[in-house]
């Protein structure tokens, strides 16, 4: 084990580890940065691309991702004014390597994955209608 690896048993909530697996703790901040993959875009346009975020749910990821470094803004002074959002090299870094890996791995284990889950629901289901509840 290294001193790194110590230091993370020890303090857990300052892990490298921790502050990767968090960037996908909102639902949508992954779906934002897939969007922002074939390169810059305008709110209007994220929205239409990932159909189904509310404005505000769009905001909230926007800043969490601008505060994170995986993503920049772009205002272009012109008349009326436009904002652009696009990836930053870190963001680049991390749709092309981890969420690509994820991606891969949706495609290959996702029926199974969901085959399980509705396994389990259906089970919990039964349980809770042999107990009456």
């Amino acid at each position: 084990m290294t001193d790194h690896d110590s230091h993370c048993y020890e303090l857990v909530a300052d892990c490298r580890l921790r502050a990767a697996t968090d960037l996908f703790a909102h639902t949508w901040d992954p779906v934002v940065l897939a969007a922002l993959r074939v390169g810059p875009r305008r709110r209007r346009e994220l929205r239409a691309a990932i159909g189904g975020i509310s404005d505000k749910v769009l905001t909230d990821s926007l800043h969490r991702l601008l505060a994170g470094g995986l993503i920049e803004r772009h205002a272009h002074a012109e008349a009326p004014p436009r904002v652009d959002y696009a990836l930053t090299g870190l963001g680049q870094s991390l749709v092309e390597g981890p969420m690509a890996a994820l991606g891969r791995w949706a495609i290959e284990y996702g029926e199974e994955l969901l085959e399980a889950q509705d396994s389990a629901q259906d089970s919990a289901q039964d349980s809770l209608d042999a107990k009456g509840l």
